[in-house]
């Protein structure tokens, strides 16, 4: 696979001893710049007051094809476009032009190996007071190497926070901004420090929602069952394809319902889904077994579909993909 001349020349660089990610290519309103020539002032609106909205994507390399694979890219996109219209920004880009840019940024970098991508919308005027008007907005996307953000091949041990799941009569729970991901943290921290793995968080009204950054769902008499999007749930695109190898792959029926809290407890299988954390069991929530403790063959089974997909491996899925180089 032939990379242009001038391409090589923009990534030699002298190695003067700063992290590595120091030196990456970034996209930032229009302009492709070092991430060490990116600067934020501590009065950039978004930093006081969480103005802002994000993405987390992948790009899966596949060594036999030399070939790095942007997932779901079109997606990501648009829900970042739909989140930023809740905070009132105004984004000049359409989704393909940003799709282009997000393999510009991976090609400038030459990465070959897998890789996490963060785009970012943001409230950038360096200005004092709680409001989405009259503000001037900010396009970035940076991206860096990234492997597991979660072990995959271990079951996690999950505990009920609590801590509730911000209602969508409070903060939109479908848009991925950032002063909500605080919800998050809190539940996230509370169960690190209870000795647990991850929070699973409930919705005002006691239901089961999500994890502390991943969808959730459960696996009973062979029926899959999963949090409805009316239950303050981010609507999630790994979600989005856990559902689709489930129903065409495993030929299992999915049911978007209500899910209580001690269904949690005698379910066979639990599962959790992310961008970054891919798709990953859970064996034990509050010191209860989850079915035999172990994780399960459904679990297992579409793990394994989704790594095919992801990755190239299964044609079938190629629409998943946009090819990088």
């Amino acid at each position: 696979m032939d990379r242009p001349a001038e391409v090589a020349a923009q990534v030699a660089v002298v190695d003067s001893g700063e992290p590595d990610h120091y030196r990456y290519w970034v996209f930032r309103d229009g302009e492709y710049v070092r991430y060490r020539d990116v600067s934020l002032r501590l009065m950039t609106h978004a930093f006081s007051y969480g103005t802002g909205c994000f993405e987390g994507m992948r790009a899966y390399w596949n060594a036999k094809d030399r070939q790095l694979y942007l997932l779901h890219a079109v997606p990501h996109f648009r829900r970042l476009l739909l989140s930023a219209r809740v905070l009132r920004m105004s984004v000049d880009y359409s989704v393909d032009q940003l799709v282009e840019a997000a393999r510009e940024i991976l090609r400038r970098n030459r990465f070959e190996q897998d890789c996490f991508l963060r785009p970012n919308v943001f409230k950038a005027s360096e200005e004092i007071g709680v409001r989405l008007t009259g503000l001037r907005d900010s396009v970035t996307i940076h991206a860096v190497p990234f492997g597991t953000y979660i072990d995959v091949d271990r079951g996690l041990r999950c505990v009920v926070s609590t801590w509730r799941r911000i209602s969508d009569e409070s903060m939109p729970a479908r848009a991925k901004i950032a002063g909500s991901y605080v919800n998050s943290a809190l539940a996230k921290t509370e169960a690190l420090e209870g000795g647990f793995d991850e929070a699973i968080v409930l919705g005002a009204g006691g239901h089961v929602s999500e994890a502390s950054a991943m969808n959730l769902f459960l696996i009973r008499d062979g029926v899959v069952f999963t949090p409805p999007v009316t239950d303050d749930i981010l609507e999630g695109i790994t979600r989005g394809c856990v559902i689709e190898l489930l129903r065409k792959e495993l030929g299992l029926t999915v049911v978007e319902r209500p899910i209580d809290r001690t269904e949690l407890y005698v379910c066979d299988e639990v599962l959790l889904c992310g961008t970054a954390a891919q798709v990953t069991p859970v064996v034990e929530i509050d010191r209860r077994p989850v079915g035999d403790g172990e994780i399960g063959k459904i679990t297992r089974r579409v793990q394994a579909a989704y790594f095919a997909a992801v990755r190239g491996d299964n044609p079938g899925y190629s629409h998943w993909l946009i090819p990088v180089y």
